[in-house]
């Protein structure tokens, strides 16, 4: 006699009641995630009004899709997402890269004591608020007695100071290095704790077969680190467009606005600064639009490359 076996929500709450314990546990954190991050959904409705602050919900002026026409009518909107783009692409990239090399340096290091003091100063940076990393960054490349400028001129590169953060394009290069130095040693932690899951028997077994430092990382450990990579790669890629705020406010200005001014800054300065909270409403919902398009799109992709995957 065949049994048939439980499906769909009958399956679900068999594995509620056996594991009890754990959805205990995960209530908290379900209760926060629909009071913070679904229950605000509503205010979504705001796009397709033209909200008066003074007015109830239901009194306001429905106007369609008149929103988004005006913010796809801004030249300044083009401007910020060119900008946006950019940045996250320049931290995604250098993310990574340095991340994953600074990870694999740190795994051939034999001495731990050393290991560990080359952590934690690669560490500390990340703890750090950007108030703060912001005004060093400012102070190393002071005209004065910033430490960029006088080395530059030491070494000749230059003949006089430079004026890095007044002139927009350097602005890119500025926040992708303060990014890294910011970041990388804590983006660094869990291809750490990858490695250590890799087996050393692979190691040794390279190693007989004649192959050299360098060629085991390229052979052993990077492809033991692909599947955290392209996962990383996903999540990541689902925030194209979330290039940061602190460091763009806090280090651009007036003489570097075509360059800083991500979209963040543009909901912030045209929308709620101005009191236009249906357009930066609007603004701020077509950037989640297109991040779950980014996020869908690159978890089929890697689906299709029989790559690990989100879901």
């Amino acid at each position: 006699m065949q049994v048939l076996k439980p499906t769909g929500a009958k399956l679900f709450f068999i594995k509620l009641r056996n594991q009890k314990a754990l959805a205990a546990m995960s209530l908290p954190f379900v209760i926060w995630l629909l009071v913070f991050k679904y229950v605000p959904i509503w205010g979504w409705t705001i796009a397709f009004q033209n909200f008066k602050p003074a007015k109830k919900l239901a009194d306001q002026q429905w106007v369609g899709f008149d929103n988004f026409k005006f913010l796809f009518l801004d030249d300044g909107f083009y401007r910020v997402m060119r900008n946006t783009v950019v940045m996250s692409s320049i931290n995604l990239v250098l993310g990574f890269v340095t991340a994953i090399t600074l990870a694999i340096l740190l795994n051939e290091l034999r001495r731990a004591m050393f290991k560990r003091f080359v952590q934690t100063v690669s560490y500390l940076p990340h703890f750090i608020s950007w108030v703060v990393a912001a005004n060093i960054v400012s102070s190393a490349l002071s005209t004065e007695n910033g430490i960029v400028n006088i080395l530059l001129m030491k070494l000749h590169v230059i003949n006089e100071p430079i004026l890095w953060l007044a002139e927009g394009k350097y602005f890119w290069g500025i926040l992708g290095a303060a990014e890294v130095w910011k970041n990388v040693g804590w983006n660094t932690i869990i291809y750490l704790a990858a490695m250590t899951t890799i087996d050393p028997t692979l190691y040794e077994a390279a190693e007989m077969d004649g192959a050299s430092r360098f060629r085991r990382i390229v052979h052993v450990t990077l492809p033991a680190l692909k599947p955290i990579i392209v996962i990383l790669l996903i999540m990541n890629l689902g925030n194209i467009l979330e290039s940061g705020f602190e460091p763009q406010y806090l280090l651009g200005n007036g003489l570097t606005a075509d360059y800083s001014e991500n979209l963040d800054i543009f909901v912030l300065k045209y929308g709620i600064a101005m009191g236009k909270f249906s357009f930066a409403t609007a603004a701020g919902m077509f950037k989640t639009v297109i991040s779950f398009i980014f996020l869908f799109s690159a978890n089929h992709l890697a689906k299709k490359l029989g790559q690990p995957r989100l879901f």
